[in-house]
């Protein structure tokens, strides 16, 4: 029974010992594992400080732009200290010389841009529209169609707004190679219009006051219902409203009803006189097709670029409103009754406007081709009206 008891006292006293042991060795790690959290902290400042400035940089060159984009364009700067590069412009007219320049270097006053294809024949209307414009502190940029630029300069502004001439171009050739979003970031909104454009019963300041306080994207001024040419309803001014986002119209073939869901009923402004913010045109300017000029199908398509519900996003103004005079200038002869035709070499004369429409036509035709296959090809893209018309149909039923 002794010998028992000696036995049981030594494992106590071994086991008392195995864990003072193990308690030294667990105080022992202590000071190792504080060195083990320091490094690890340490390293996850060193990943987020890496994180926030390769953010920064991938802004600088454009707030759009992809991982993929950041190195490629990191690779090509490599030479230039990071402060000094400027990945944006504007269309701002600078001087030569200044005796203040260094205070005026960086001020920059007009934040709103209007830009439109201008023919010689159009004087009057152009003159009407632009002097409104510059009152309300725009920059201005008019694309000759025609080569005729001496013939502006007897007008006031003629110094003050850009000329870019390009022989029988259309809006959106140059829209697409002069409007790049990083040369137009700077201004607020982009105003993309036509010549033949009468604006007796608008003002820009009172227009943009609207479009901002009903958080419009894309949105356009109401044609008179007096305009020579008006394609879709929506687009007709309603003489009690201040702007609308629909149209209710159960004649013809398109039928437009509560239920209705996207354009021409909704979401939709036409491509005369759309204006587009500085989020939308980035959108806009890439949906553009470069060799498709007529620009035929993008407005059904615009709704894609409203940054959110084209229902609410997209919208027409109704107190601001203009006149459509509906005038076929390009490629003809400025006067919407007169008819041009020219004499192919060895062959019979043909109409300009015909020949313009039939291809205007085709290039419809291929941009319908276009989105199709590029849905079809691409499976990641999902369209974003399909949940908001699930979201719509939802919420119908449950008030019901």
């Amino acid at each position: 029974m002794k010998t028992f008891q000696s036995w049981n006292a030594l494992v106590k006293k071994r086991n008392a010992l195995a864990e003072a042991g193990n308690c030294g060795f667990k105080m022992r790690q202590l000071p190792f594992m504080g060195v083990i959290c320091t490094v690890m902290l340490f390293i996850v400042y060193r990943t987020t400080d890496y994180q926030y400035h390769k953010t920064e940089m991938e802004t600088r060159f454009h707030p759009f732009a992809t991982v993929k984009d950041y190195h490629l364009h990191l690779g090509k700067l490599r030479g230039l200290p990071r402060g000094i590069m400027q990945a944006r412009s504007d269309l701002e007219l600078r001087p030569l010389w200044s005796s203040n320049s260094q205070s005026k270097a960086s001020v920059m006053t007009n934040k709103n841009l209007l830009a439109m294809p201008v023919g010689i024949k159009q004087k009057d209307y152009v003159d009407d529209v632009v002097k409104k414009f510059l009152a309300a502190n725009f920059t201005i940029i008019l694309f000759h169609y025609d080569g005729n630029v001496d013939g502006w300069w007897d007008l006031g502004w003629g110094e003050k707004a850009i000329h870019i001439v390009a022989h029988n171009q259309t809006k959106w050739w140059f829209a697409k190679r002069f409007l790049h979003p990083d040369i137009v970031s700077v201004y607020d909104y982009i105003f993309l219009w036509d010549e033949d454009l009468g604006v007796e019963h608008f003002d820009p300041t009172r227009y943009l006051e609207i479009v901002k306080s009903e958080g419009l994207e894309i949105s356009q001024p109401a044609l008179d219902p007096n305009s020579t040419e008006i394609h879709h309803r929506i687009t007709i001014r309603a003489r009690t409203k201040k702007f609308h986002r629909r149209v209710y119209d159960l004649r013809g073939k398109t039928k437009c009803s509560n239920s209705s869901e996207g354009p021409p009923c909704t979401g939709f402004v036409e491509g005369m006189a759309p204006v587009f913010s500085r989020s939308a045109w980035y959108c806009a300017w890439h949906l553009i097709q470069n060799d498709l000029v007529h620009g035929w199908g993008v407005d059904m398509k615009l709704g894609y670029c409203a940054q959110g519900d084209r229902s609410k996003k997209v919208g027409v103004v109704d107190s601001e409103y203009i006149v459509h005079k509906g005038i076929q200038s390009l490629g003809g002869s400025g006067h919407p009754t007169m008819r041009t035709t020219m004499k192919r070499h060895g062959a019979s004369s043909f109409d300009l406007r015909t020949e313009i429409r039939r291809q205007s036509t085709w290039e419809l035709k291929v941009f319908k081709e276009r989105w199709n296959q590029s849905v079809e090809a691409d499976k990641n893209w999902v369209d974003p009206f399909l949940r908001y018309q699930r979201r719509s149909k939802k919420h119908k039923r449950q008030d019901n």
